[in-house]
């Protein structure tokens, strides 16, 4: 990589060129790719540039980047997730929807005004719920009617491969995920686990865990009290991050997984998008809740029959159910404003 590196480097500068963009695809490919960057920025041969560091092994590009304090100027991480929802409706439903950040005053009318496209909204989620926001599922569903087992083979081929080259045994791994189903979005803690497993360690269980939620498979939420003090010792939801991510696990471990479950998880995790997302249980409690301008906003996710009763310290708090689930996720601009 440095000697090509520095061949671009020498052509360039024999052409009069001063400045590029330069794209390094699949970086990750390439052993210790950190060393050869990291020689040159201190040299300062990208002083004028504009590095793209491309990579689909997230937890390697995750910790290549580390190796860089203070050498990446003006620098952004930027995270292709799995299409949302509110993107899918459009591009795949072909509608002219009105969207807006989350601002609940402005959002009502943009939710009132996409009412009109209900029933077609709710029939692309329940598309939505079988092949998620990943391209060849995408591509079955719209071609075949179905997600394909090629495709179902194809990721979760990868996802293997990604948690071997994280050191994670995979039969271990196979088990974690397994109770994480089972478990269906149920507060659990690292012990309950390590218990009801082969692994025996909360600590090796945690960083399993941990490994998926670096390869963007799940989502980890810590509940949160009323005072705003995250629990961290308590037991945790762990979602899982996309429906179709659900499919591929599911098959994988054999473990049914319900319709209700991955609708809360879809909803987790379009709020995890734009913010920190928690959870609260004592004698009431709320599937999620999201901090927004110093206050808690509960969201209860109701697909199925269960009962709820809101927690008396949550001033506002979002009911989604099948009336309405499927238009607000459609509604909401899901990108972090910070981007």
């Amino acid at each position: 990589l440095g000697e090509i590196i520095d061949n671009y480097i020498f052509a360039r500068r024999e052409w009069g060129i001063k400045s590029s963009i330069i794209i390094l695809d699949e970086i990750t490919f390439v052993d210790e790719w950190y060393r050869a960057m990291k020689s040159r920025i201190d040299r300062k041969v990208f002083r004028n540039d504009v590095l793209i560091v491309t990579g689909s092994a997230s937890i390697e590009i995750l910790k290549g980047k580390e190796r860089f304090p203070g050498r990446r100027g003006y620098g952004r991480d930027i995270y292709f997730l799995p299409i949302d929802f509110n993107n899918f409706s459009r591009i795949f439903g072909k509608m002219e929807l009105k969207d807006y950040s989350l601002d609940f005053k402005k959002l009502e009318g943009v939710i009132k005004a996409n009412r009109v496209f209900k029933e077609r909204l709710f029939r692309l989620f329940k598309m939505y719920l079988e092949c998620g926001g990943f391209p060849l599922s995408i591509i079955d569903m719209f071609t075949k009617n179905k997600i394909t087992f090629r495709t179902i083979r194809t990721y979760l081929d990868w996802l293997k491969n990604d948690w071997r080259r994280a050191g994670k045994n995979e039969k271990y791994m196979k088990e974690v995920i397994s109770y994480i189903l089972k478990a269906r979005a149920s507060p659990i803690s690292w012990f309950n686990i390590a218990k009801e497993t082969s692994i025996n360690s909360p600590h090796t269980v945690q960083s399993y865990v941990e490994t998926l939620e670096n390869l963007f498979c799940v989502k980890v939420l810590n509940m949160i009290s009323p005072d705003f003090k995250i629990l961290y010792r308590k037991n945790k939801k762990i979602h899982i991050a996309d429906p179709f991510i659900y499919r591929v696990l599911s098959y994988y471990t054999r473990c049914e997984v319900l319709e209700e479950n991955i609708v809360e998880s879809v909803t987790a995790s379009h709020f995890s998008r734009i913010g920190e997302v928690f959870f609260w249980r004592n004698k009431s409690e709320v599937d999620m809740i999201f901090l927004k301008n110093k206050t808690q906003i509960g969201v209860e996710v109701k697909w199925g029959l269960k009962k709820w009763r809101k927690p008396k310290h949550l001033k506002k708090t979002i009911l989604l159910d099948k009336n309405n689930l499927p238009v607000f996720l459609s509604s909401v601009r899901w990108i972090d404003k910070n981007f």
